[in-house]
């Protein structure tokens, strides 16, 4: 028996009057359900010919993208919170007022200053429990909407009242796809605007376990790429359920970190395509930026293949336990686009304009900047430009 995720779509029953039933999330469809199961072969070859299920594809690790190494000592003074002024949030008449967010990574230390006066939903998808005992999802949550600390700014969009908190990866920092996948879901229910997540699927992991199980190196790899391929289709698939969700405006905008798969600083050829959930369809993937002289340049971890850059070197946010702390990444790049794309949310509600998915993904491609960038910056690094607030 073996994990698999399991994707159905099931229209939702009719009223007594034979109007359709909208339910809590007042849809005219219902959500797709997404559930993880035990499976034998027969078991999947039964689901697959089953009309209401969509999909049967195995379920496969989940990492977050994790920080790299400081090159700073850990007792170095606190970075400046430069990314702030690079997207322009400090000057933005904004502040993500009224736009609900969702933050799927390793949950949140809830009792954290930064969050104070917030309503936090939290559900766990990991198995490990609410809570974030990794300090990942809490630093990235802070980016997006925390509040200030003493003088210091650390969030974006500081307006946010309402954040969806899904913990789709362990205290450890690992999991497995199905959880995504259900958070995804979940966040459609709960009404987000916006998802934010910094976290990638583990192919070489994959790898890794089936050789530690006896596989040999060509068919482990064989099975990864499957299941990666699957995973990847099973991702379109939701997307294309959550674009028919778009008239009732409960489609979210996904928002995923690029990598930290390239390694310029060893070799400039060293640059690696990112992965999922970035990689699908209609998520907008984020490549990480620092500071140099008077511009911006990509940063040598940063995978390529990005639609959108935003600064990701030395970042300061929340820790939990009520501190700070200075972290590099795309995971921290990330953050600084879902804040920014809840600043587009609310500038387009106040002009009277429907907030949605698409037209908020437009203005921030639209704004992005490329004349930040040093010379000779390559598209394939930084996108269409730097995210910029309205």
């Amino acid at each position: 028996m073996d994990r698999y995720i399991v994707l159905r779509y099931i229209q939702s029953p009719r009223s007594g009057n034979g109007a359709p039933d909208t339910g809590a999330i007042g849809l005219t469809q219902a959500p797709p359900l997404v559930r993880v199961e035990q499976l034998s072969a027969h078991d999947v070859t039964d689901l697959r010919a089953d009309p209401e299920v969509l999909m049967v594809v195995p379920s496969m690790p989940m990492r977050l993208i994790a920080p790299v190494e400081q090159r700073v000592p850990p007792e170095a003074p606190l970075a400046d919170n430069w990314g702030i002024a690079a997207v322009g949030a400090h000057a933005s008449a904004y502040d993500g007022s009224g736009v609900s967010v969702a933050v799927l990574d390793t949950g949140i230390d809830s009792q954290h200053p930064a969050f104070a006066g917030m309503q936090l939903v939290e559900k766990d998808f990991s198995g490990s429990g609410n809570g974030d005992r990794n300090g990942h999802g809490t630093h990235c949550a802070g980016t997006l909407f925390g509040r200030n600390d003493g003088a210091r700014r650390i969030g974006i969009a500081r307006g946010v009242q309402r954040a969806l908190i899904g913990k789709v990866v362990g205290d450890d920092g690992a999991g497995q796809s199905g959880a995504i996948f259900q958070a995804l879901s979940w966040a459609l229910q709960q009404r987000a605007d916006i998802v934010s997540m910094s976290l990638g699927f583990d192919v070489a992991g994959m790898i890794g376990g089936l050789n530690a199980d006896g596989w040999p190196q060509p068919l482990a790899l064989a099975n990864a790429l499957e299941a990666y391929g699957g995973n990847l289709l099973l991702f379109d698939a939701l997307l294309a359920i959550f674009k028919t969700h778009s008239p009732y405006g409960t489609r979210p905008l996904l928002i995923a970190a690029a990598g930290n798969e390239s390694r310029r600083d060893l070799d400039s050829k060293y640059r690696i395509a990112n992965s999922l959930p970035a990689a699908a369809a209609d998520v907008l993937s984020v490549a990480a930026v620092e500071r140099h002289l008077s511009k911006y340049r990509v940063a040598r971890f940063s995978s390529i293949q990005p639609r959108l850059a935003a600064p990701g070197v030395d970042i300061t946010s929340a820790w939990p336990g009520g501190g700070l702390r200075t972290l590099s990444g795309t995971s921290m790049a990330c953050p600084h686009v879902a804040g920014v794309a809840a600043l587009w949310w609310q500038c387009l509600r106040q002009q009277g304009i429907a907030p949605t998915a698409r037209n908020v993904s437009a203005r921030l491609i639209a704004s992005a900047r490329k004349n930040v960038f040093v010379p000779e910056t390559d598209e394939s690094d930084v996108g269409q430009g730097l995210a910029s607030a309205p």
